[in-house]
Order: C-alpha cells, then sequence, then structure tokens
C-alpha cells in the first residue's frame, strides 16, 4: 500500500491543487489536497485527515488549525513546507519549491513503509516457524 500525502493550505486554490497535480501520477505515493477555509474549493474533512499518513500544510498556521480543530483525532504527522500565499498555480517558482521540499518527505515516508513491512514479513515468519 502506498503512504498517502495530504497537501492543505487556506483555499485549496493554488499551492495546494498544485501539489496535488504535480504527485497525482507518481507510483510511490498517493495524494490530495484540500483548504481550511469554508470558501475552499474541496475543504478539510475528518475522512481527509483519516486518509494521510503525512499532512504537508503549505504555512504553520494551517498546522495549528489542524490541530485545533481535529483535536478529537489520532493525526498523522503535520508538516510545513513554509510556502507563502504568493504564487498561481502551477507557477513555475511554485513547482520548483514544492518539489524540493516535497521530496525529502516522500523518502522519510517510504523508508518507514519498507520498515513496516519488513517487520510485519518477519513478524509472519516468525509465527511460522
Amino acid at each position: 500500500m502506498k503512504p498517502c500525502i495530504l497537501f492543505v493550505c487556506g483555499r485549496n486554490k493554488w499551492r495546494g491543487p498544485t501539489a496535488e497535480r504535480l504527485y497525482r501520477n507518481d507510483n510511490r505515493i498517493e495524494v490530495r489536497s484540500a483548504g481550511t477555509s469554508n470558501k475552499s474549493r474541496h475543504q478539510l474533512s475528518r475522512a481527509d485527515i483519516e486518509w494521510a499518513d503525512l499532512i504537508l500544510v503549505m504555512e504553520r498556521k494551517y498546522g495549528f488549525w489542524i490541530r485545533l480543530q481535529f483535536r478529537d483525532l489520532i493525526l498523522p504527522p503535520i508538516q510545513s513546507l513554509d510556502i507563502p500565499d504568493e504564487y498561481q498555480f502551477m507557477d513555475e517558482e511554485l513547482t520548483e519549491l514544492i518539489q524540493s521540499s516535497v521530496e525529502y518527505h516522500i523518502r522519510q515516508l517510504i523508508r518507514i513503509e519498507v520498515r513496516r513491512l519488513d517487520e510485519s514479513t518477519r513478524s509472519k515468519s516468525d509465527a511460522s516457524a
């Protein structure tokens, strides 16, 4: 099963959808994007959070907002990409910022998933021995 990354920005208009577009055909991960505003194209929901293995917020304030609004949930890790709301959808500089920030997190998620699979395989072989 591929790790799931949720990209979160304010209105899910430029930054989050750009990140989703950049990674939607990446075979390493599954991606979605959402916004915190009630004016978002897709407003962040409980189902989005429960789906995610990692939430990447465009600015720290969205991480604080998520922790406050969904404090009753066990949240996946939330990391900030620190990308300000200064770009249009698929802006060249925005795509470069997203890719340079996100690749590290993808590698980390894949390492965790590989360890999880190794442990699962070992425990199954130990049980059958």
